[in-house]
Parts: structure tokens; C-alpha cells; sequence
């Protein structure tokens, strides 16, 4: 399974739109093993670009701070599960407690009110 998390400074990004880079973990969920990881820098923002980039990188989970409702709705038109609104990890956390099945999906988008109708990450 591929995983593909949005970092910005060296850690989870709390705006998906807006991530430096995202960071590629080939894992194993049936015992909790990482076997490649590579860091790509994120394309130029425009919104609904992401998704189909990170499918072209075999993205098959997104794991997520904030991220607006049509994000969410284009990542799964990918058929790429989406677990947002995760807060406070390191991406290296982040990867083992989704491996050990801490992370909620789904939870707590984007919300945070400054863009107007809806947010766009």
C-alpha cells in the first residue's frame, strides 16, 4: 500500500493545498512495516490538481490535517482514501499509528473559515 502525506518544515502539513512536498511510504499493514519512503516536491498550487498527481505517484492513502470537502470528494474520485484531521503527529507517528489502526477516517475537515464559501485544501 502506498501512503502520501503532505509535509511542510519538515512535518505533516495542516493545509493539504499547500504542502512543500509530500512524503511516498511504500508500507506493509500486515506487519506494520515500512519498505520504501521517497519525499517529492509538491506541484505549483492549483486547486484539483492534487489529486491526479498524487495518483500518477500511486498514492493509495492520503493522510491529512486539514482538507476542504471538494479535496476530499476529488481524492476519492481517485480512489484514494482520505484520513484527515489528524493534529500533532510527526509523519513517522503519523505512519505507525495509522499502521496499528489509531487514525480515524474521514474526521474533522477543513473548517477554518477564511475562505470565503468552503475552503479549497
Amino acid at each position: 500500500m502506498r501512503l502520501a502525506i503532505p509535509v511542510s518544515n519538515g512535518v505533516l502539513s495542516q493545509h493539504f493545498g499547500h504542502a512543500e512536498c509530500f512524503l511516498f511510504l511504500d508500507v506493509d499493514p500486515s506487519n506494520a512495516a515500512i519498505h520504501k519512503a521517497a519525499e517529492v516536491p509538491a506541484p505549483p498550487h492549483q486547486p484539483g490538481l492534487l489529486p491526479a498527481w498524487l495518483k500518477g505517484h500511486g498514492a493509495e492513502v492520503v493522510l491529512v490535517g486539514g482538507i476542504g470537502p471538494r479535496a476530499v470528494q476529488l481524492l476519492q474520485a481517485e480512489a484514494i482514501r482520505v484520513v484527515s484531521g489528524i493534529r500533532g503527529l510527526e509523519p513517522g507517528q503519523l505512519v505507525e499509528e495509522f499502521l496499528r489502526g489509531r487514525l480515524a477516517e474521514g474526521a474533522d475537515p477543513c473548517n477554518h473559515g477564511h475562505h470565503g464559501e468552503g475552503c479549497s485544501h
